[in-house]
């Protein structure tokens, strides 16, 4: 089990290597969902965090036991069959980070090629990279960048990485503005809680961020509250 806190950079590099070969990635389902008003949805494996509230934590604790590797012309054919199916335009990849790094990276790019996507990320690699963000320009694409904590302290604590890494997903949000790629901020509303998202907000401010955050609320599934309560996160009341 991946002792926290940890680099999560070094993380995602070992990560990418377990889910990653010749191009191909490791995938375990693939679905529409009534997300975003309806979308066809890639489940993967593999983050560069363990968010505590994370319900995918499991899969991606051990990504080397789990999922079967898809070719991206696999994964476009089976979210556009989904899609002509269900008569829905929008995709999305979910269930773990799309960007581990370069091989993930480039896989992403040639999967954005089956049409309308939003891409949910963490912001990690992308904040450490900003040139990557040149290639999701001109993309048919919006960004949602899932914030982990308002500040450093926070931000170890759930998502199980180094607190010095904290900014990584902020230096990412304002790149992707910049570059004028339709991004958002979300965060675990009651979690972060109205102080928690203030804060937030007051730090995007003074980096010249003014956007809306979006709140996502907690599915408490008995696992999650262990590993918060075990990361000493008191739900509803923040850190203890």
């Amino acid at each position: 089990m991946q002792e926290v806190p940890f680099d999560p950079l070094q993380r995602a590099a070992e990560v990418e290597s377990m889910v990653m070969r010749d191009g191909q990635r490791k995938y375990y389902r693939f679905r529409a969902s009534r997300h975003y008003g309806g979308i066809v949805t890639a489940d993967t494996i593999g983050c560069p965090f363990l968010c505590a509230y994370c319900w995918n934590y499991e899969r991606n604790k051990c990504p080397e036991k789990e999922g079967e590797y898809y070719s991206t012309r696999d994964v476009v054919k089976k979210l556009t069959a989904i899609g002509r199916q269900k008569g829905i335009d929008l995709y999305r990849i979910s269930g773990a980070e799309p960007i581990l790094g370069q091989e993930s990276f480039e896989h992403l790019l040639q999967v954005l090629e089956a049409g309308r996507f939003i891409i949910e990320t963490n912001g990690l690699i992308l904040g450490s990279q900003p040139h990557l963000v040149e290639h999701l320009k001109e993309r048919n694409i919006a960004i949602r960048v899932s914030i982990k904590g308002w500040n450093g302290p926070s931000f170890e604590q759930l998502s199980g990485a180094k607190k010095e890494f904290f900014m990584f997903p902020l230096f990412a949000l304002k790149q992707l503005i910049y570059q004028g790629i339709d991004t958002w901020p979300a965060v675990m509303g009651d979690l972060f809680g109205r102080e928690g998202t203030e804060r937030l907000t007051a730090q995007l401010e003074e980096m010249g961020i003014r956007t809306r955050i979006e709140a996502e609320y907690l599915e408490r599934y008995p696992f999650v509250v262990s590993n918060l309560q075990h990361r000493g996160w008191k739900i509803g009341g923040g850190i203890r």
